[in-house]
């Protein structure tokens, strides 16, 4: 998301967590402060786990006993970790869409016709020219 205030655009970053109510949560800014920097150390926290969870679901995958318990664990573990990662996807998706040029918009056009421009003034015309016809 794109964000103009006059002077120059900034990005709107989806932040790795949520707040009241699971609502999205966003930082303003060039991606330099403190807040941007908080949420790439909490994105980096989360990939991490996630890739640990896969290994973690691997090994209990391949055990013989596994009971319905374990496996609606590691489940409810997995779509949280997926949720995570969608949410750090779409945040930096929508960052590095924001940083390519944006294309020029035409111009738009007025609600109604231009009023026609106004035609040159036509020459005067030129006065009676004495002739041997006219002169007396």
């Amino acid at each position: 998301m794109r964000v103009i205030d006059g002077r120059h655009a900034s990005t709107a970053r989806l932040l790795p967590w949520t707040g009241t109510g699971g609502k999205p949560c966003y930082v303003i800014g060039n991606g330099t402060g403190y807040v941007s920097r908080r949420a790439d150390e909490v994105e980096d926290i989360q990939l991490d786990m996630a890739y640990e969870l896969l290994g973690h679901a691997d090994g209990l995958l391949a055990e013989p006993g596994v009971t319905p318990p374990q496996l609606h664990f590691l489940a409810s573990r997995l779509s949280e970790c997926l949720e995570q990662v969608h949410r750090i996807a779409e945040s930096r998706g929508s960052r590095l869409e924001a940083a390519l040029p944006q294309p020029e918009l035409p111009e738009a056009e007025p609600p109604y016709p231009a009023p026609p421009q106004s035609a040159p003034p036509h020459p005067e015309p030129p006065w009676p020219q004495a002739n041997s016809e006219t002169t007396p």
